[in-house]
């Protein structure tokens, strides 16, 4: 079989045109969310304008003198919200090179007992910095309009395995565990020292992408070889998620991924992650039949284990990328799950 090269490339408005035909559409998405796990989407009604804005200010912010961007270390944040210094965040247990703001949903920490789910714990207000104040009210913006494109993609999806298109909407009201990442690649500091972000995949359900004109972004194909993901204008790149799966007993693949650091140049990108509520427990949906004989299982990596209830799935990530603020505000649960292996 041959390897894909390129990107497939959905037009999501297509999905909410009574014009479209529907069934050549949700088999275009099926195909493109089957045989790759990542796709260009077009058509998802994003201003320009907002698009514009979120660049400038994510390279506003990283203009800023250091003292000023520490203001917001997430360091200080036990909810992994705020600031990450250049080579303080791991994947695959290397160093990335990178520097970012994790920003999620603005709400009050919860006050847990001993019986609580250690994952609640991850609830709580995001950090914004004094030097730009119009920050948050950019990314917020853009976080609503990111959610919107995404549940409408994961709509599609729905019914294109063959459910209502409604069917993952439960877990996805007002606690949903979304999560928008502001992220600069500075110039690798030698040749040979690629590792924007390390191999990996993502846990949540979708994650959507926008990229600036600088590439690096790359797809690990089936033969091991890599797909370069080349700014397209006015698309978004969407992957899918551990989350889904885990839901499609692997018919839908969480696809392995990479950011080379750029060369003599800066990158911007901003993902957004789409996230369930953190006690949602991933059920493994009724495929159609013609579907599930396709479907190639959920995969087994003892160092990258699926676990099924997101909420525990979502602290295990957080706890093994960023050690510095696992070690200083969850040292109890890491001690804790040392003792229990």
């Amino acid at each position: 079989m041959a390897q894909p090269t390129v990107l497939p490339v959905v037009d999501i408005s297509r999905f909410r045109d009574p014009g479209t035909d529907r069934d050549a559409f949700l088999a275009e998405l099926r195909s493109a969310a089957h045989d790759v796990g990542f796709f260009y989407v077009t058509g998802h009604g994003v201003p320009t304008s907002l698009r514009d804005e979120i660049l400038r200010a994510a390279r506003a912010f990283f203009a800023l003198p250091e003292d000023r961007r520490l203001e917001i270390e997430n360091l200080n944040s036990p909810h992994f919200r705020g600031y990450t210094r250049t080579g303080t965040e791991y994947t695959a247990g290397s160093a990335d090179w990178r520097e970012q703001i994790d920003i999620g949903p603005e709400r009050e920490p919860i006050t847990t007992g001993p019986t609580d789910p250690d994952y609640l714990r991850l609830v709580g207000p995001n950090q914004w910095p004094t030097a730009l104040p119009e920050l948050r009210d950019i990314v917020l913006r853009w976080q609503a309009e990111a959610l919107r494109v995404s549940r409408e993609v994961l709509r599609a999806l729905a019914a294109a395995l063959g459910q209502h298109e409604r069917y993952f909407d439960e877990w996805f009201d007002d606690e949903a565990a979304v999560h928008v990442k502001i992220v600069h690649y500075p110039p690798r500091p030698a040749e040979d020292a690629d590792q924007g972000v390390g191999v990996h995949k993502d846990y949540g359900y979708l994650a959507l992408l926008q990229q600036d004109e600088v590439g690096g972004l790359q797809v690990q194909r089936e033969d091991g070889g890599w797909i370069d993901v080349l700014p397209v204008p006015d698309a978004f790149v969407f992957n899918i998620g551990e989350m889904l799966e885990i839901a499609t007993q692997g018919y839908l693949k969480a696809t392995r991924h990479r950011v080379v650091s750029p060369s003599g140049v800066d990158r911007y990108s901003i993902p957004f992650f789409l996230g369930p509520r953190l006690d949602a427990v991933v059920k493994p949906l009724r495929l159609p039949p013609e579907l599930a004989a396709l479907s190639r299982g959920v995969t087994d990596d003892p160092d990258n284990p699926l676990l099924a209830a997101f909420g525990e799935n979502a602290l295990f990530g957080w706890l093994r990328s960023h050690p510095k603020v696992a070690e200083r505000w969850w040292s109890d649960v890491l001690a804790k799950r040392e003792n229990t292996r």
